[in-house]
Formats: structure tokens, C-alpha cells, sequence
């Protein structure tokens, strides 16, 4: 009860966008006081401030607002991390149940019945080919320390030493994660990465690496795959583990293809390599399937999962065949791997996904946010390609007045793609950038989003495709005359 008090007295001094001055008297402030705090007092690392200069001090579903008033839809959600909106009521409640019980909040490994309970919850959504052999770690609070538990779990397993990843892939920002991440950016300056990761191209129709697309692309893909695998004389030793994600996020928002999953199943299983899907972003519904794996109807052995799974509180796990778990003791841990709010607050959110259906939901919704943003494209003449599964959906940002590839696809357009997010954020819309040179405008909104919702923000997102085309590119009959 004293958390609940405490809560609303902040809320109400916030919501009246009010602080006390050294008189103890209420003046008014806004955005700027905090964010000059935040520019003079964080690190130069700091990404999102940059790009949506605001303070929020209230959320609710997939609204926000600001510490000057203005109320905006969240399409970025904490990167995918809000599966059910900000402060949802079932999340909250779970929370302050725990406070209120006096179980304890920390227990590094040791269980506990909140535990217990988000096991049984998680376990029962695998699909029955997994779950029947499931074993599951818990790690470090990040999605990148349950991708280095991925990692040491597969070279400890297999005794060897060879990652694959994919081009456009990204797995974190810890050292060994980065090694695995395609994004050059945060990688040129670090030296000393994990050594022995080889990079596979990954199926991108739009930009195929062979130049070629579709199903044709994605056929000599896992062929290129299949053969270097085989080849005694490729000059990669035999691996340790290959890593994906089956819709890649900050990479472009790329799906791959169900048959180009399913062969690359039959391959690894071919060569003994465990296959590891990420699906920190993409898990617990947000591709229109509990996991973004089963739409290819594959059983993996490793699954990273974060993000969704903790409610909006920090949590990560690795799940995996038991056949691998052949480490020691100790081999992975985590001070807070017992973090025991988030179990509880990811149990109710495993728990209302499952008992709603949002992830048949969230195939429903998508596919009609993508043919909105088809519709867009149609009238404009800077979107080259709109993709996606479920509500995980990006409009790619081209410039037409570049030459066509081989393809028939343009350049990318990243200071479009900027002022285009700037437009939607002036205009009460949140959405965040990724893919290749950062043209791709990434929709990630929550699961309980309506579709009058997404009318809007289709609405939002068209007008600002329009002004930034005009300043940046002239009109579109001027582009094509």
C-alpha cells in the first residue's frame, strides 16, 4: 500500500507539470530542465534522446505524454518491450501482489512460487516439440547477456569454436554479442571481438545480397549455406552454433522466408550445429505467432528470449534442448537472475497473451496496418518496399531520383527517413528508425493497440511522408517528369 501512495503523490505532482522551487513554492517546467540535465550529466552514448527530445512523466496503453503536455502514440514501446502498452492494469496488479506478500524480490537462482509459476506459464507456450525437452537458464537482465549464455552453452556443448551469423543480424551490444551483430557502426572502434563468427547472407528481397530476389534469392541462399557447410576446404572449421532471427528487427525489419527457415533447420541438423533463434524482439506474439519461429513450423535448439517476457521490467532466459546442457555449475550467471517483479509481471503478460489470442490478434492487425502503409506507398514516390509480420511492420526510405539496381530498387534515403520521423514526432507520433543506413521507419506497437489506433497512425505517418517528400525531393510529379 505505501508503494501505491507514493506512486500517485508523484503522479499528481507531475501531472501538473510542477516542481518545488528553493522557496517551496510550485513553479511550472517542462521538457528543457531535463533534458539539459540528461545532455550535461549522461553518457555520449545515449541514442533515443536524440532523436525524441521529451521527458515523459505519464504512460498509458500506447500513449505517453510529456513534461510539457503533449501526449503522443508509442510505436517504439520500449523497443518491442511493452507487449501490452504501458501500465497495463494485469501487470500492475501482478506487481503489487508481490510487494504486497513479502516474498522476496531478489533470489539470484533459488526458486521461489512466483518462479514457478512463469516456468509453467513459459513452458506451456513452446511448441510441444521443444517444451517436451525444454531446459530453461535464467541470465543478466539484457537479451544480450542470454545471447553470450547462448553462445558458451553451444561451444561447451559441441567443443567447438565457429558462430555463424547473418548479415543485418543484430544479437546486443556486449563484447561477445557484438561479435555476432552485422551493424559495422558500433564495432569499428572495438577491438578484440569474438573471434571465429562467420556472417551468411540473409534473404532480403529488396536488396538480395545475390541480386537476384524472391524465391530465387532465397533458394541459392541456402544452397550458398548448404555448400559452404559441406565443403571441406571452405576454411570455417565445423560450428559451434548458428544464430538468427526469423524476422530480423534492427536489421530492416526483414522476414525470412518459411522455406528458407525450414532448410536451414534440415542443414544445421545435417552437420550437427545447434540452431539458436533470437527472439528477443520478435517473441511472445508480436509477429502474429507466440514465437516468430513457428510460422516455418521449425523446432530450434536454443531460444533466446527477453524483452516481452518481463512484463516491461528487466528479465532474459535462454531455453534449449536438453540434450546441450552439459555445462558445470556456475558456468553462466547473473546477480539479478532472480529478478522476482518481473517473473511476475512477465507471467501475467505470457498469461494474457495466451488467453486473449494476441498473437492471432496481432496477425489480423498487422496485416492490415501493412496494406494502410501499402496504400501510402502507392501515393508516394519515396517508399521503396513495405515488410513485415504481425505488428512488426517497416516502410523501407528510398530515393527515386537514384538509379535503379539490377532489382529494380533505389537508394537508400536516410536524411528522408529522419525527417520523416521527425514530421510524425511533431505531429504526435512515435516511431523509431533501423535497416540498412537507418531508411527504415519501424512500427512496433503494442499488442492491444485497435485498429482505430492504426488508422491514425497510418494517417500521421502518410502526412509526414508527404511534407518531408516536398522539402526533400520535390513532388512526386516532379520526381517522375
Amino acid at each position: 500500500m505505501r508503494m501505491i501512495i507514493i506512486y500517485n503523490i508523484v503522479r499528481a505532482s507531475t501531472d501538473n507539470y510542477s516542481q518545488l522551487n528553493t522557496e517551496g513554492i510550485h513553479v511550472s517546467v517542462g521538457n528543457g530542465p531535463y533534458l539539459d540535465s540528461q545532455r550535461r550529466r549522461e553518457s555520449n552514448a545515449r541514442t533515443y534522446p536524440r532523436k525524441i527530445p521529451a521527458a515523459f512523466i505519464s504512460a498509458r496503453g500506447l500513449r505517453v505524454k510529456d513534461a510539457d503536455g503533449k501526449t503522443y502514440l508509442d510505436c517504439l514501446q520500449g523497443a518491442g518491450t511493452l507487449a501490452l502498452g504501458h501500465n497495463h492494469p494485469v501487470v500492475l496488479e501482478a506487481m503489487q501482489d508481490v510487494l504486497a506478500s513479502g516474498l522476496p524480490l531478489h533470489t539470484l537462482d533459488l526458486t521461489t512460487p512466483v518462479k514457478e509459476k512463469f516456468v509453467d506459464e513459459l513452458f506451456g507456450l513452446l511448441p510441444a516439440p521443444l517444451a517436451g525437452r525444454a531446459k530453461i537458464q535464467f541470465c543478466g537482465p539484457s537479451g544480450a547477456d542470454a545471447v553470450e549464455a547462448a553462445v558458451k552453452l553451444v561451444k561447451t556443448a559441441t567443443g567447438r569454436r565457429t558462430m555463424f551469423s547473418f548479415h543485418g543480424g543484430y544479437h546486443g551490444m556486449t563484447h561477445g554479442a557484438l561479435g555476432l551483430t552485422g551493424n559495422l557502426g558500433p564495432k569499428r572502434r572495438v577491438s578484440g571481438l569474438m573471434a571465429d563468427v562467420h556472417f551468411l547472407p540473409y534473404p532480403y528481397s529488396y536488396r538480395c545480397p545475390f541480386g537476384v530476389g524472391h524465391a530465387e534469392g532465397t533458394r541459392i541462399g541456402s544452397q550458398f549455406i548448404e555448400r559452404l557447410l559441406d565443403d571441406p576446404e571452405s576454411g570455417i572449421v565445423e560450428g559451434a552454433g548458428m544464430i538468427l532471427e526469423a524476422v530480423q528487427g534492427e536489421g530492416g525489419v526483414i522476414p525470412a522466408p518459411d522455406e528458407w527457415m525450414r532448410e536451414l533447420r534440415r542443414i544445421t541438423a545435417k552437420h550437427g550445429v545447434p540452431l539458436m533463434l533470437d527472439e528477443v524482439q520478435t517473441g511472445i506474439g508480436r509477429t502474429g505467432a507466440m514465437f516468430a519461429f513457428e510460422h516455418a513450423g521449425i523446432s530450434p535448439d536454443v531460444v533466446v528470449l527477453s524483452k516481452a517476457i518481463g512484463g516491461g521490467l528487466p528479465l532474459a532466459v535462454v531455453v534449449y534442448d536438453e540434450a546441450l546442457d552439459v555445462w558445470e555449475p556456475g558456468s553462466h550467471a547473473g546477480t539479478f537472475r532472480g529478478n522476482q517483479l518481473a517473473m511476475a509481471a512477465g507471467t501475467a503478460v505470457l498469461r494474457y497473451v495466451r488467453e486473449n489470442e494476441l498473437a492471432a490478434r496481432a496477425a489480423a492487425l498487422g496485416a492490415g496496418m501493412t496494406e494502410r502503409l501499402r496504400r501510402v506507398q502507392a501515393d508516394v514516390g519515396c517508399i521503396g518496399d513495405v515488410r513485415g509480420r504481425g505488428l512488426m511492420i517497416g516502410a523501407e526510405i528510398v530515393d527515386p531520383r537514384g538509379g535503379q539496381d539490377s532489382l529494380g530498387s533505389y537508394p537508400a534515403h536516410p536524411e528522408l527517413a529522419k525527417a520523416i520521423q521527425q514530421g510524425c514526432l511533431r505531429r504526435g507520433l512515435i516511431l523509431e528508425l533501423g535497416g540498412r543506413h537507418g531508411s527504415v521507419v519501424r512500427f512496433l506497437p503494442p499488442l492491444i493497440v485497435t485498429d482505430e489506433e492504426l488508422e491514425t497512425i497510418a494517417e500521421i505517418f502518410h502526412d509526414a511522408v508527404r511534407e518531408a517528400e516536398r522539402v526533400y525531393i520535390g513532388r512526386l510529379e516532379e520526381v517522375q517528369a
